[in-house]
């Protein structure tokens, strides 16, 4: 096992540190691109590299299903596999039991599920979940949890979070024997206060490397979100890592730096740019409006990515309104780059004590961006 966390830097509650995977380290507070399985969409390795990510996120229940457990270890594991060598989180499946809920029972001894792709039966323990991210060299491993809807009561939350708090333990157990590089335990507890205090409590006095938040960004009003956040970091150690699980709007991630967070992960970068929305400093640009049509611009002046140093707005547009694949690829790369740097941006004005001075600036470029309009 090689892992560890320096904290670096504090500005009032925004923190800047460093996460030493051994082979790699991450600078953080840090964004991670998706890559659900084992690839990031429309992306290669080496753009990843060139856009400046450190870490990306795969997802065990989506790799386990396909191409399966023994195909990634006859492949020399999930950084071979891949062709990634920095960092790579792997999460635990824990969401996909929340989004595809008609296909699964939960007991306490763990998930029942039919797959999506062949409806096949299978079963996900806490321990079977450690041991197949130790079993493809995962760098920091996320325990079985499960992540309840907004919408249910406060008893069903309860009892949800006692089955979590008893996975996270037999996830401590199981880690002894396989492994991982790095464990992170995962807060629940819906958008109630107390219950989201006893998750941390609960957590934070077990053997885990980091924390992640999560049952956010499920619906739930972002006040509540808002709410949630400092209640749970206010319990959680100081000297591990925080992770927001599927946070992805620029604003809540800005927010969630101010409130102690430190990583950030979301299909938001890609999706929205296949679906023609680029994010900028002034807002969002909808590349599919006609006013594009002409427009020699790139995406955002000044912006540093190989998309807008070789390409306009309008040729952008012809991509999209063309149906051409390049048009994934570059919207992408566009906006991976935005979100990494928006968070390197944030670091660096913890780090010089000027956060607050930082997140005035990000939301008055907002609203000039608005009046633009």
């Amino acid at each position: 096992m090689s892992f560890s966390f320096e904290l670096i830097a504090e500005d009032k509650q925004a923190r800047a540190g460093t996460i030493d995977l051994g082979h790699t380290k991450v600078e953080t507070p840090i964004f991670m691109p998706v890559g659900t399985n084992a690839s990031v969409k429309a992306i290669l390795p080496c753009m990843l590299k060139a856009v400046g990510a450190q870490i990306v996120l795969s997802n065990t229940y989506h790799l386990y299903l396909r191409p399966g457990i023994e195909t990634i270890e006859k492949l020399s594991g999930l950084h071979r596999f891949m062709g990634w060598k920095r960092g790579i989180l792997t999460d635990s499946g824990g969401f996909q039991v929340f989004s595809l809920s008609d296909l699964r029972n939960i007991n306490p001894e763990g998930v029942y599920f039919k797959s999506h792709i062949d409806g096949s039966n299978h079963f996900f323990s806490p321990e079977y979940v450690v041991e197949l991210q130790y079993r493809w060299g995962s760098d920091i491993a996320m325990v079985l949890d499960e992540c309840p809807p907004y919408t249910m009561d406060k008893s069903y939350v309860k009892k949800s979070l006692d089955i979590t708090i008893n996975w996270a333990k037999r996830s401590i157990r199981a880690r002894r024997e396989h492994t991982v590089n790095a464990l992170f335990g995962i807060v629940q507890g819906g958008v109630f206060d107390d219950l989201r205090k006893e998750a941390a409590i609960a957590m934070k006095d077990l053997e885990f490397d980091g924390f992640a938040i999560g049952g956010l960004s499920v619906g739930e009003p972002t006040e509540d979100m808002y709410r949630v956040v400092p209640i749970v970091n206010e319990f959680l150690p100081k000297n591990k890592p925080r992770y927001a699980m599927g946070i992805g709007r620029p604003e809540n991630i800005i927010e969630l730096i101010g409130m102690g967070v430190d990583m950030f992960d979301c299909v938001m970068p890609t999706r929205n740019a296949r679906n023609g929305t680029l994010f900028t400093r002034f807002g969002v640009v909808n590349i599919k409006r006609q006013q594009y049509r002409d427009d020699d611009r790139p995406i955002e002046e000044g912006c540093g990515c190989y998309t807008c140093r070789n390409f306009s707005r309008g040729y952008l547009r012809h991509l999209h309104k063309a149906k051409e694949l390049s048009f994934y690829t570059l919207a992408s790369i566009h906006n991976l780059y935005y979100y990494i740097n928006l968070v390197k941006s944030a670091r660096k004005a913890i780090l010089n004590g000027r956060f607050r001075s930082f997140k005035d600036e990000f939301y008055a470029l907002m609203k000039e961006g608005e009046a633009d309009e």
